[in-house]
């Protein structure tokens, strides 16, 4: 498994999707929500997942975090559920059924969710271990070290645990009923600053 061996789709809503990611979030998020799609991609491989719609994968994970930041916030929607708003915009723009519209929307408000099952919702099963992983260190030794490697070469951690971090806490205190409060009070800080990824 290589870092080649994965290519973001060549549509408007991945480029629309990454033209986000430039414009609002700092290299940290901005490599995080790019190691979360490579993470995903690569459990589909392990689990030998075929079933999977990548390019609905891709612009989900790219927007998965956009609702931090705060042109997106909501002052009262979690941070998942003003994201999926921003996908559903962003795929209408770029042609998406309604239906499909609201998978995109449904991927990003679940990758927040404790479990996702994957005979349900494949993408968001997917997101939801892929970012497991990145935000807590959750199933690390099932994607190879080599590729670990590769990936946070590529895409360092650089600041992820204190910005993410200090924005999650923020939500989680405007917005006590949020995703982001259990996040928090499940030792989000502490699962941050003991990944195993921040020492590969």
């Amino acid at each position: 498994m290589r870092l080649t061996d994965f290519t973001p789709p060549d549509t408007a809503a991945a480029r629309g999707a990454l033209a986000l990611l430039d414009d609002f979030h700092t290299p940290a998020i901005a490599n995080h929500v790019v190691r979360s799609w490579l993470w995903a991609e690569a459990f589909a491989i392990i689990e030998g997942r075929t079933d999977v719609d990548h390019e609905l994968l891709y612009t989900a994970a790219i927007l998965h975090d956009i609702g931090l930041v705060p042109a997106y916030d909501n002052h009262a929607l979690g941070y998942e559920e003003a994201g999926g708003f921003v996908g559903e915009a962003l795929t209408a723009g770029a042609g998406w059924s309604p239906d499909r519209r609201r998978r995109v929307n449904e991927v990003i408000v679940r990758h927040n969710w404790p479990e996702v099952d994957p005979d349900e919702d494949v993408e968001g099963y997917l997101l939801e271990i892929a970012t497991g992983l990145d935000i807590s260190g959750r199933r690390d030794e099932e994607i190879p070290l080599d590729f670990r490697r590769e990936v946070l070469n590529a895409y360092p951690r650089l600041t992820l645990a204190e910005e993410f971090g200090t924005c999650v806490l923020d939500q989680s205190a405007r917005k006590p009923r949020s995703a982001a409060r259990r996040l928090v009070d499940g030792g989000l800080i502490r699962k941050l600053a003991e990944n195993p990824l921040e020492s590969v």
